[in-house]
């Protein structure tokens, strides 16, 4: 059913009215929708109230979505990146490589079905191999690599994280005290440029 932008906005300004909430962000939103919505509250500020912040997919295999379009538009309109699943469903941990645990019945693309064509039937297999080869080139494990360049990445305010383990949350939070140096994030650049959006990309082999 389609909801209009006016009506959405009108929903959170009493929302805020009620005090029930001192700000709003979107989810999965386009460079559109944040424009409209943005010159709404700009124009009606009475009305409408201005998000603050967006919530998409961002990652190293999941970029050109935001960074063709929807960046700008959140630069321009002061709305902050939150990005969700910086690890690619976990993929980018580097864990389901070659299809390891994968049987496990806790594994994320095992619960989520939908999950496992976008991050496995795709191009996004040899994508993961090649960040984890550079992460174990640069002495850092996969999700150290793909969560530092996440979390410093001059897009992004904050970032959404996932664990499952306290290993897993100890080795996230950690990841933010590493950053990568000049080197590491020209082999990112090249790699990016021969997978550019893996996770859409068929495997044909």
């Amino acid at each position: 059913t389609y909801v209009s932008f006016e009506e959405q906005l009108a929903a959170c300004q009493e929302l805020i009215r009620a005090k029930k909430v001192r700000y709003i962000g979107v989810s999965n939103e386009s460079a559109f929708g944040v424009c409209m919505m943005a010159g709404l509250a700009k124009q009606y500020p009475e009305l409408y109230p201005k998000i603050v912040s967006i919530q998409n997919s961002y990652s190293l295999v999941v970029r050109k979505d935001y960074e063709a379009g929807v960046a700008e538009a959140c630069f321009h309109h002061k709305v902050g990146l939150l990005p969700y699943s910086p690890l690619a469903g976990g993929s980018l941990s580097g864990k389901y490589r070659d299809g390891q645990n994968l049987e496990k019945s806790k594994a994320r693309l095992t619960m989520f079905p939908g999950y496992m064509e976008r991050y496995l039937g795709s191009l996004n297999e040899a994508a993961v191999n090649a960040y984890c080869e550079l992460a174990e080139r640069s002495n850092l494990t996969p999700s150290q690599l793909a969560l530092s360049w996440c979390y410093h990445n001059e897009l992004v305010c904050s970032t959404i994280i996932g664990a499952t383990t306290m290993e897993q949350l100890e080795e996230n939070i950690k990841a933010y005290d590493i950053k990568l140096d000049k080197s590491i994030s020209e082999e990112i650049s090249q790699i990016y440029k021969k997978y550019t959006d893996p996770t859409k990309a068929k495997n044909e082999e």
